[in-house]
């Protein structure tokens, strides 16, 4: 039996997903953020050291990080057909998004939410001066730099229905959290294949079912 170590509103939304989508039973271990720091419990470091989510334990096995989990589960059932196979085009591809996904799409993301977060944390004398840096950074830097990534999802959304291909693959659910992070602070609009893609992937039974077993989730 899989166990997710689950923190609410977070990446690890993605891995409940992929269970669902697998067909593989697990058992949710759900975590509340801090509700002043919105960061995560200390208790999660007596799962990783890091004290981050998604941590999936797999019998001795403890595995951190998105795309591990995700590259892990897909090596386990091969025959759930959420790769592609090698030597092929959408391969390439495949490779690409899995690691794009946490690399370069959510940089970006997350300077916006550090920059946007700096004035309210900021003391009271200074904040004026933090709020002024935060909005150059922004403005001349972070916003349009998710704006070029939202431009590049767009177009390779036009190539094929799915990021990797014609047929849905776990690189599409590790894409799933940058794009609905990105909409949920607005910057989505004038895109419609990413607006079809994030109604498309809600759509989906396994997805609902995520869901269910996660709690509320803010991004979907």
């Amino acid at each position: 039996m899989f166990i997710v170590h689950h923190l609410e509103d977070s990446r690890s939304q993605r891995v409940l997903w992929l269970l669902e989508e697998m067909g593989l039973e697990y058992e949710v271990r759900r975590y509340a953020r801090d509700p002043v720091t919105k960061l995560a419990p200390p208790e999660l470091r007596a799962i990783h050291p890091l004290g981050k989510s998604p941590i999936l334990q797999d019998g001795d096995a403890v595995i951190a990080e998105t795309g591990a989990i995700v590259e892990h589960l897909v090596d386990l059932r091969p025959q759930a057909g959420l790769r592609p196979p090698p030597g092929t085009e959408e391969r390439r591809r495949f490779t690409y998004w899995m690691h794009y996904a946490e690399g370069s799409a959510m940089t970006p993301l997350l300077l916006k939410l550090i920059f946007g977060e700096l004035p309210r944390r900021s003391p009271g004398l200074v904040r004026p001066v933090v709020k002024g840096i935060s909005s150059a950074v922004l403005g001349n830097f972070v916003d349009p730099q998710i704006k070029t990534h939202a431009d590049f999802w767009e177009a390779e959304l036009g190539r094929s229905a799915w990021f990797a291909g014609d047929q849905f693959t776990a690189a599409d659910v590790m894409m799933s959290f940058p794009l609905e992070a990105a909409a949920s602070r607005g910057d989505m609009g004038g895109r419609p294949r990413v607006r079809d893609f994030l109604k498309r992937i809600h759509a989906r039974p396994a997805y609902a079912r995520a869901l269910e077993r996660g709690g509320p989730y803010a991004y979907a």
